[in-house]
């Protein structure tokens, strides 16, 4: 699937003319350039390069500054690539191109990539959604305890898998079938319905499903 890389802004919601309110997430939408194309004759698989957010060339790496400069490119803070899966789309698309908020239309379905809000080291309850125990009738210590976890002499271990105290959150996740409620070509933005993860200013991947 094709795509553009943005920021989250944050979420609001809006009404439409029966005053039902919908709520909505603000997504700043490129632009977007395209560094490179990767071909199968060359990579062993088809995908587009796109850089997004300009910045000055100290701040880069140099392995990749050499390679911005052999491209006659601007130095880009994020690299991301994205395979269309169609050997069609890369040949339409050439580098240099720019992809900007304009490529997505009214009631397109997207997914959406980010990395969930980091938590941190969570219980059970919090992490898991457990009961937890009675808050009286003689429980104390374990109102949030996670409980049994496994058997004794049978198999004297803890399977893998079992639902723990731990990280939450911090994670790379992906919601699929996302509508576009609205798209502001002229400021760059478009209103997703629904949430998406990670916090305000996070990067995002927005791709077009087929």
């Amino acid at each position: 699937m094709l795509g553009i890389i943005g920021k989250k802004i944050g979420m609001t919601q809006i009404f439409d003319e029966n005053g039902k309110v919908t709520p909505v997430t603000v997504i700043q939408a490129g632009p977007c350039r395209v560094v490179g194309k990767k071909t199968m004759d060359s990579h062993g698989y088809e995908a587009l390069q796109l850089g997004y957010e300009d910045i000055p060339a100290k701040r880069v790496k140099k392995p990749m500054r050499v390679m911005y400069e052999k491209k006659g490119s601007p130095n880009y803070r994020y690299l991301r690539e994205f395979r269309p899966g169609n050997r069609q789309v890369i040949d339409n698309v050439n580098e240099g191109d720019e992809i900007k908020a304009d490529f997505f239309n009214l009631n397109d379905k997207v997914s959406v990539t980010s990395n969930s809000k980091g938590r941190g080291f969570t219980g059970v309850v919090k992490r898991h959604g457990f009961a937890g125990f009675e808050q009286s009738h003689g429980v104390h210590e374990s109102y949030r305890g996670p409980g049994s976890v496994g058997q004794c002499a049978q198999p004297s271990r803890i399977f893998k898998g079992i639902k723990m105290a731990g990280q939450h959150g911090n994670a790379r996740v992906t919601v699929k079938h996302l509508k576009i409620i609205h798209v502001d070509a002229d400021k760059g933005l478009i209103l997703v319905k629904g949430a998406v993860p990670g916090h305000r200013n996070s990067l995002v991947l927005i791709q077009k499903e087929q």
